[in-house]
């Protein structure tokens, strides 16, 4: 096993937080990673946190790409973070359409609480990392109180988000999560 029980975890979306936002992305050469990424995920892995993926895929169901498109793109950034020393634990996403009644779709909180069963995080040690409040909102349902929203993806409210912070970029984050 690569990973520990009962272990805190930080929780990545991935658009707009591990890549530059771009509607609908599923090739690999459009795939561009955001500015220190790597060196805080990094940071994250030696402080003893589990990294997992949490993302809504609507491309899926609208017919923009299929499961493997998704799988090959997800493959290939997992194996990016490897050649940087970082181990992902998982991608969880949800391929269905924002109006389907599905559990998974952010913002509500089946692909952590799967994650959860699945690895059993700690929620209360845990941080999810996103760039919409829908992520904040999932993060909080699921349990997990320490969030951060980053300002690196969609247009975000400041003052109504449920964030507990509230920053430019992930890079940032190094500076949040320092246990």
């Amino acid at each position: 096993m690569d990973y520990q029980l009962n272990k805190k975890t930080i929780f990545l979306d991935r658009d707009g937080v591990i890549n530059k936002e771009e509607d609908y992305l599923y090739k690999i050469e459009d795939f561009q990673f955001i500015e220190g990424v790597f060196d805080a995920c990094y940071h994250f892995q030696t402080l003893g946190y589990n990294i997992i993926v949490v993302t809504n895929q609507s491309g899926i169901a609208r017919g923009y790409y299929n499961n493997i498109d998704f799988s090959l793109l997800n493959n290939w950034m997992i194996n990016q973070f490897k050649f940087n020393g970082i181990k992902i634990l998982e991608t969880f996403y949800c391929p269905h359409l924002p109006d389907s009644n599905c559990q998974c779709r952010k913002p509500k909180p089946g692909m952590f609480l799967s994650a959860k069963k699945k690895y059993d995080v700690n929620m209360k040690n845990s941080w999810l990392i996103g760039d919409k409040e829908a992520d904040v909102v999932a993060a909080n349902m699921a349990g997990i109180i320490n969030t951060i929203l980053l300002r690196s993806g969609h247009k975000i409210s400041e003052k109504s988000s449920k964030a507990k912070f509230i920053l430019d970029s992930i890079i940032d984050s190094k500076s949040i999560i320092i246990e």
